[in-house]
């Protein structure tokens, strides 16, 4: 099997990790040996560019004056009157009721903190477009030097991760791989990675037959411009399939493509059966062989042979990974490494089809397929894999040796290429002038299969299209994990480049530089102690930050590459780069080195991906919000209350960690911008706030009970701060979906599963966060009952599924008992006291709470509207154990029951 070796490095140097070169020209001195022969071939002609005017690839664009403006008025004037309002807060104590006007002082004062570090972050939201014409003109359009037109755009590697082929069926992955080798961009330019960190025949098989089947759709998509170019998606659509083709030969080639495509489902689909016969198969010829082998040596013919029930290969051979019934060194935790380049890196060449070799006419088609390499890494017991983030790094430099793409971009399994030009967006930025300290590229993440009210606000567009876009006017978004394009030279953690400090020469800028300017503490020695050590890697390090520089045809350009760098053919895969790869993906490979502690994904959060991004942030580097007008990519998402819970709690619990980690904003460097350290100070700080809106969730309920209110009298300038407080909050909302372009229902779910992730999901990340610090205590929250789904035809049907899980508590608490209090305190005052401006205070604010905990309570009652038996025994038991230690702490407020005494409260 033919493979390409991505070391373009020629002669290394280890003295000074350059480039031995022998030319006197300056500016191509090391070019030669870096890219192979053809450097003067390359410059003639294509420098001829530099003394047009420059054409951004890339524009900002401001927010209107007249939305940011007054948007701005208001943060600073709610900012003012909140000071205001603490301050008479604080001052007019109520008390009549101490204790009550005491936690809702505590509680307003966090809020406020809380509120400020989430809103001050969004003073200079920016919207951003890209030039996609002008890109191709740069690096696409045939130049004199370039007749054939070949491509001067960098590499890209596609990372996927999967783990388990139970939970990430096998179709939607390869749907997932399918998208992104049709994806638009010079295919010698894109190699496909994936790593099963399961280690399971049945994903490998999965994607033996995704590459088979690739060979028809991916000239498709690009006979005929299909979009998206996941086939499942795809043949989904609703509306006509034929709007905006051209060609007349469109509806056959679909229909043909089509009774593939569900041929092919039926094989993916019919894989673990056929994997299950197959090994019994071999399994029964290996125990008849022994058989007949004991036999043969005489000894008792009724002993029964044992052996192995192994995973069998289609071509005879033991399964490398997981078995599927576990044994020693083939289990998920134990077994040896696995590297497969399914589909070899293409020629540089065009290869067109024809109407022989296919079964669509594919004449004057591109039919080239981009590299396709299968990984699982080996894992052994006694070595802490660090899960995802791990496997991350093993694609890292198992890629650096293979292609060693300047640039990376990870998706999950579940997450396909819906816009198949988003790649040539990203690059808009990276190659554009300033792009070269740009660590990443985030997009923003769009879900499917999501009910049409978003109940549980899964869509999360308050986050990805506000939060998100305001940060890309600071130093740039946090990194949220898929659909994020890195450049690979930030992963090795070094800092950006700084031409203006650089020790080599003006002229010298284009070339590979030395250890000395990528890093004055690291020097050839110790390489091995942060990279491991891989020659090979080392020896990509340098090669990944040239081909990721943009190009140097203007004068504005300090920081560049020549033009054409990019535009000669790679020498082939051989077998010792092969063993290379494998060798760095082992187990033992990251012992006593900076994988993970610095160098690539960064371990030790469940939220890797926010800890990876704040590191490179820290050290001087910016990111960009890329929001495309077709999404660029779109996933799935748990739908279900209590799965949207459980990935909530994940969430929490890493920002948990950061918190009470060196990773803490309040311990970063000065390179991280003030409103920047801010924003991920927030990060940390967030899930806290539980504790805090708890408490405030049942301040309605006891002043409901106990007859008193938060302050002792209805202060006309108590209500003149709410009301201005309020009023600004209703006018930041409308103007954050203004310039967000969100709807007011979106940002009305947003708000509402705030409340209840705040009560339950945050809540319990905070008391998991604190028990695993202070005492060492690993704890989980799982699921303990499940309903199935009612109708399997529903795609909504896991909508309504109840499985009960402790994380619900806090919320059914809190309902129970301010519908508790609203009707106890109703009755007191209808037949009673006839304090109604005591009992209308009270109701607004419980009345407040259980709107939020509208989408909880339709969660709990499933689609027949009835709720499971277990959520009245809790919330009975735990109501009474309250309503107890109520009586036991505060007997005197009995009397707040009746109408002789409410002073005593």
């Amino acid at each position: 099997m033919s493979m390409t070796k991505r070391n373009q490095g020629g002669d290394f140097d280890q003295n000074q990790w350059s480039f031995e070169t022998n030319s006197t020209n300056e500016y191509d001195d090391g070019f030669h040996d870096a890219y192979g022969d053809g450097g003067d071939e390359r410059l003639q002609g294509d420098i001829e560019n530099t003394d047009k005017p420059w054409k951004p690839l890339s524009r900002v664009f401001p927010i209107k004056t007249s939305i940011i403006v007054p948007y701005r008025i208001l943060i600073f004037t709610r900012l003012i009157v909140l000071g205001f309002f603490l301050h008479w807060r604080i001052v007019n104590p109520n008390n009549n009721a101490i204790w009550l006007w005491l936690m809702s002082i505590v509680c307003e004062v966090w809020f406020a903190f809380s509120w400020i570090l989430d809103q001050i972050p969004k003073l200079c939201p920016i919207n951003r477009s890209t030039d996609l014409e002008v890109l191709r003109e740069k690096f696409d359009l045939p130049l004199s030097s370039n007749p054939t037109g070949r491509s001067d755009l960098p590499g890209v590697d596609f990372f996927v991760s999967t783990a388990d082929p139970e939970k990430e069926p096998p179709l939607t992955t390869a749907n997932t791989i399918l998208s992104i080798l049709a994806v638009d961009y010079p295919v010698e330019k894109v190699a496909c990675y994936i790593s099963d960190d399961g280690g399971a025949l049945l994903t490998f098989e999965a994607m033996a037959e995704a590459c088979c089947f690739a060979d028809l759709w991916v000239p498709f998509c690009k006979k005929h411009n299909i979009e998206p170019r996941n086939p499942d998606a795809y043949f989904n659509l609703k509306g006509d399939p034929t709007k905006g083709k051209t060609r007349p030969d469109f509806v056959k080639d679909r229909r043909k493509v089509k009774r593939e495509y569900e041929e092919f489902k039926v094989r993916i689909n019919g894989l673990p059966d056929a994997i299950r016969r197959r090994s019994e198969a071999f399994n029964a010829r290996e125990e008849m062989t022994l058989l007949k082998h004991l036999r043969e040596s005489g000894a008792d013919p009724m002993e029964n042979p044992k052996v192995q029930k192994a995973t069998w290969m289609a071509d005879g051979t033991h399964w490398h990974g997981a078995w599927s019934n576990a044994a020693k060194e083939h289990s998920k935790g134990d077994h040896a490494g696995v590297l497969q380049v399914m589909l070899k890196p293409p020629s540089y060449d065009p290869i067109t089809g024809n109407s022989e070799d296919q079964l669509v006419d594919f004449t004057g088609v591109d039919i080239r397929l981009p590299m396709f390499v299968y990984v699982s890494r080996e894992k052994r017991p006694g070595y802490d894999h660090n899960k995802k983030a791990g496997a991350m790094n093993c694609l890292v430099r198992a890629s650096a040796i293979l292609s060693n793409g300047p640039f990376i971009l990870n998706l999950d399994c579940d997450h396909y290429i819906n816009n198949c030009r988003a790649i040539r967006e990203g690059m808009c930025f990276m190659m554009d002038q300033g792009g070269e300290d740009i660590c990443y590229i985030q997009f923003p993440q769009r879900f499917e299969g999501i009910d049409p009210s978003d109940r549980y606000a899964n869509h999360n567009t308050v986050f990805f299209d506000g939060n998100m876009r305001a940060l890309d006017g600071l130093q740039g978004p946090v990194y949220v994990g898929t659909g994020c394009m890195f450049r690979r030279f930030a992963l090795y953690a070094f800092d950006p480049p700084n031409p203006a400090k650089m020790t080599v020469a003006k002229e010298n800028e284009t070339q590979p530089l030395t250890t000395s300017d990528f890093d004055p503490n690291l020097d050839v020695n110790l390489l091995p102690k942060r990279f491991g050590n891989s020659t090979m890697l080392a020896e990509s390090i340098p090669v990944a930050e040239f081909q990721g520089r943009p190009i140097a045809d203007h004068p504005d350009i300090k920081f560049g590459r020549p033009p054409g760098a990019l535009r000669v053919p790679r020498d082939p895969l051989d077998a010792v780069t092969v063993a290379e790869a494998v060798s760095v993906i082992s187990c033992w490979y990251e012992d006593k080195t900076e994988w993970g502690e610095r160098v690539g994904w960064i371990y030790g959060s469940v939220t890797e991906d926010v800890v990876t991004g704040f590191r490179m942030h820290n050290r001087g580097w910016r990111s960009v919000y890329c929001i495309t007008k077709r999404d660029a990519f779109r996933g799935s998402a748990p739908i279900n209350l209590t799965d949207r819970l459980h990935q909530v709690l994940r969430w929490a619990t890493g920002s948990v960690e950061i918190f009470f980690s060196r990773n803490n904003a309040l311990l970063a460097s000065t390179k991280l911008k003030f409103l920047q350290r801010l924003a991920y100070l927030n990060v940390g700080i967030y899930p806290f706030t539980s504790f805090f809106l708890i408490v405030y969730c049942f301040l309605p309920a006891m002043s409901l009970i106990s007859g008193q209110f938060i302050v002792q009298e209805l202060n006309i300038w108590f209500l003149v701060y709410l009301m201005i407080i309020t009023f600004c909050l209703f006018g930041l909302a409308l103007l954050e979906v203004r310039w967000a372009g969100i709807g007011l229902e979106e940002w009305w779910r947003n708000e509402q599963f705030w409340l209840i992730s705040g009560t339950s999901s945050h809540f319990a990340a905070c008391i998991q966060g604190l028990l695993k610090v202070i005492a060492g205590i690993e704890i989980s929250f799982t699921l303990t009952s499940k309903s199935a789904g009612e109708d399997e035809d529903d795609i909504y049907a896991d909508l309504y599924l109840v499985k009960w899980t402790s994380l619900m508590i806090p919320p059914i608490v809190i309902a129970l008992v301010n519908i508790a209090a609203l009707v106890i305190a109703f009755a007191r005052t209808l037949f009673g006291s006839g304090k109604w401006n005591m009992f209308i205070g009270g109701a607004f604010f419980a009345s407040w709470v259980l709107c939020h905990l509208y989408p909880f309570a339709k969660g709990l009652m499933g689609r027949r509207r009835k709720t499971p038996t277990i959520v009245f025994v809790w919330a009975g038991l735990i109501s009474i154990i309250i309503s107890l230690l109520w009586m036991a702490l505060n007997p005197g407020g009995i009397n707040a029951l009746g109408t002789t005494d409410t002073n005593d409260g």
